[in-house]
């Protein structure tokens, strides 16, 4: 397995995780700002962009291939199922893992008996059953989902529809396996042991994770505090990255 990293600037280390069906450069807007005071690794997951993919293709095994990769302690940002592995890595891994920004992240992406702050699972259901039939149409459906009520929404998925495939097509089995991930994962049970300093970045008009499911996070959590990015939806990162880029700037000089 060939896990793909491009490194930018220097300094105090910063390792950025993609959601689902994406890659690396889906941070291009914000890793050269970040790059002026920090060393900025983006990471294509396996599958994704130009990461090889390896089985099994689960949330355990995705955590080992990060820790093995990277040998240094690092604040670790996670977007959506990237904030999943991140918070897995944090608490597997506690000496490898610092800081932790959580962006559009839940720890638990579908609903459940007392957990309504997510999505359908019919919803993710349909999702996985259309996968099968046109990745190509479902990815892009996807991408419509994370910019929904969001400011400048149009501008927003033109500019995620260009990027979506810029580094090629994503594995059918990664994807699959990502979905399956998301479909599966409730990490309710271990948000006390992630002890580590966490910074919460939340799209007030997320639909696919909605600002309850961080609110949630932001009490369980022994040492997190909460930014909700008004007018922002699932890609707080992409629709408000100035924004974006002080929160984190700020929260990794404390």
């Amino acid at each position: 397995m060939n896990l793909h990293v491009e490194t930018q600037g220097s300094g105090e280390p910063l390792l950025l995780i993609h959601g689902w069906g994406m890659h690396g450069g889906m941070w291009s807007r914000v890793v050269a700002q970040l790059a002026a005071t920090h060393r900025v690794y983006s990471v294509d997951l396996p599958g994704h962009g130009l990461s090889t993919t390896s089985a099994p293709y689960h949330l355990d095994a995705l955590v080992e291939q990060l820790s093995a990769r990277f040998d240094e302690p690092l604040t670790v940002c996670g977007w959506s199922l990237g904030g999943q592995l991140a918070l897995r890595w944090a608490q597997l891994y506690p000496a490898q893992v610092e800081k932790l920004v959580l962006v559009a992240t839940t720890p638990c992406f579908v609903q459940r008996e007392e957990w309504s702050s997510a999505m359908a699972a019919d919803t993710l259901q349909e999702f996985a059953a259309s996968l099968l039939q046109n990745h190509a149409l479902t990815l892009r459906r996807f991408l419509a989902l994370q910019v929904r009520g969001s400011e400048q929404e149009r501008e927003l998925l033109a500019d995620l529809r260009t990027q979506l495939f810029s580094r090629g097509e994503p594995d059918t089995a990664a994807l699959t396996g990502g979905l399956e991930i998301l479909r599966d994962t409730d990490l309710r049970e271990i948000l006390p042991q992630v002890r580590q300093p966490a910074l919460l970045l939340a799209g007030e008009r997320d639909t696919l994770t909605p600002l309850a499911a961080m609110q949630y996070m932001k009490q369980a959590l022994p040492n997190a505090r909460l930014q909700a990015i008004k007018g922002a939806a699932h890609a707080p990162f992409l629709s408000h990255h100035d924004e974006f880029v002080q929160a984190v700037m700020d929260f990794m000089k404390k």
